[in-house]
Formats: C-alpha cells, structure tokens, sequence
C-alpha cells in the first residue's frame, strides 16, 4: 500500500520526512516508523510473559476482569470495536491485558480515573519489569512522534508536547487466538471490528498473519497493511483529526478474523495508546470526556 510510508524517526529532521508524513495522515491516516530503538527481545519478552498470563484457566483471571477502560484482563467478549461505527457486530474475537497512565493526578477528581493503580497478575510476577521498561520507551518514542507530527502540520515541533507534561495513556496486550481456540467467526464477526482509534496516536508492534491488520483508504478500499519487522506501525485517532481541523484523517482499520483453513495461528498485538494532558481543549472539546464517551461505547452489554 503506497500510501502508508516508512519514517526513520532519527533522521526526519534533515530528510524531508514532514512532506511525506502529512501526505499519508491526509489519506490512510498510518505510517510506519523505523530508528525506534525498541529492541526485538524486550517485545519478544512482553509477550512471552503475557502468553503465561492468557493460558491461566479462566477461573484464575476472572478476579483481574474490567471493562472497557479499566486495567486488568478485558475478557473474550468484553469489547466490539464496531460499535464506536454504529454497526452492530459480534464481539470482537480477542482477550486483552490492559494498563494505563497511573500516579497523582493534579486533580484528585482526574487522578481517580485516568491515574489509578494498574492491575499486576500475581501469578505471573516476571511480566511487571518488561511491560514498564517497555512502557518507559513507548512514552519517549511517542513524544518523538508528536515532534514529527507538529512540524509535518507546518508548526512547531511542541504544537502537540506543549499538552503532553502530563499525559493520559494506555497499553493493551491483545492476544487473537485461532479457531482451534475461538471455532469459526460467526458473520460479521472479527478479531477487531473496523474502527478509527479515538485519541492522539498509537504506536502499535504488531505480527504478521493471514488473520491480521487492514487499513481503509478511499482509493484502495480494504488493504494489508505493509509489514516491517523493524519498524513499529503508528495511526492517528479521531481526537488528533480533530484537532488539525480535518486536515488529517484518523486511520480505519481492522483485524481479520482467524483464518478457518490455519486453525492454529494466534497472534499477539502491543498496542500503546498515548494521548494528551487530561481537559486539554481541542478546537472546543474536552480531550477526555471525548475519550472516556468513545470507550463507553464500545462496551458489549
């Protein structure tokens, strides 16, 4: 798909990468970004850990269950991404673990919702060090990216950081297991519905497959996404369309269902959402009762 570029986020400043960035947020709303320096073992490491999490038998990750928006294990059948579309799908065909900005928030009102303790599986203790490692860089890189996006849009490299100083986030661990696991997608259903994100940018590692991600754009229609194992793949949500006035899109997409004919292909996705200081406005609206109403609505029941 030419028109999801690949960006070395160390080199952008001198090569011209702004033009090119801002062509593809104007029709896929996706780029891909090498020069990340996340390294391969530390996401070989996050997975490994978080696969001895979701082989737990369901009795022993039952007490760690929230819904949309919470930190802890987002059940099968918990989420349908194609709600926020307002199209009527069967759940979405994944489990999840979830985390998400935490620490004293400068409101206490704020803090209690979008900085609360996350949850840690006791029973996996080895999963806390490589998913807040990760974490540390996801945010670091994520700042890097907004600099990239501030001058692709003709401003200043802190038009977007200027609201990052202290910012919400969240992490998801997406496990897609197969059909051997799951059995045959009903109609209609996926391993993630089609959807744009809903906040700023996400910054997503992901693995290839037959049962995997596609993008949307209005030439093409549905596409593979390209894939890089050296690069990581970023998009834009609807909050940062907003905020450039529609000049850039936020990117639709959505994951195959598990491939029948592969019964035994299970993917896994690490999907950092990073947004910006809780209430910032954006061209009038609230930042995050935006996205706490955007989470609502994908909630199954």
């Amino acid at each position: 798909m030419a028109t999801i570029p690949s960006v070395d986020i160390r080199t952008w400043r001198t090569d011209g990468s702004p033009a090119v960035v801002d062509r593809a947020l104007r029709t896929a709303g996706f780029l891909l970004v090498t020069g990340h320096g996340i390294a391969p073992d530390l996401r070989a490491a996050v997975r490994a850990q978080a696969r001895l999490f979701f082989r737990l038998p369901e009795e022993a990750k039952r007490p760690y269950s929230v819904e949309v928006g919470g930190r802890g294990w987002l059940a099968p059948g918990a989420e349908a991404n194609a709600y926020a579309e307002g199209t009527e799908t069967p759940p979405d065909l994944k489990e999840s673990l979830s985390f998400a900005a935490e620490g004293p928030g400068r409101d206490p009102r704020v803090g209690a919702e979008w900085f609360a303790p996350n949850t840690w599986p006791a029973e996996v203790p080895s999963l806390r060090p490589p998913v807040t490692s990760y974490l540390a860089r996801m945010r670091a890189l994520s700042e890097g990216i907004l600099e990239l996006l501030g001058v692709a849009l003709g401003e200043d490299e802190d038009f977007f950081t200027r609201h990052t100083t202290h910012p919400t986030w969240g992490f998801n661990i997406n496990r897609y297991p197969g059909t051997e696991t799951v059995g045959s997608p009903r109609p209609g259903q996926f391993r993630i519905g089609p959807h744009t994100d809903f906040g700023t940018v996400t910054v997503l590692d992901r693995q290839p497959g037959r049962g995997g991600l596609q993008v949307f754009t209005d030439d093409d229609g549905w596409q593979d996404a390209p894939y890089d194992v050296d690069a990581l793949t970023v998009n834009i949500g609807d909050l940062m369309a907003l905020w450039t006035g529609g000049r850039w899109r936020s990117g639709r997409h959505r994951v195959l269902p598990p491939p029948v004919d592969e019964p035994a292909e299970e993917l896994m996705s690490l999907v950092y959402f990073y947004e910006c200081n809780p209430g910032t406005d954006v061209r009038g609206v609230d930042s995050h009762r935006y996205l706490r109403e955007k989470l609502d609505a994908i909630r199954v029941g």
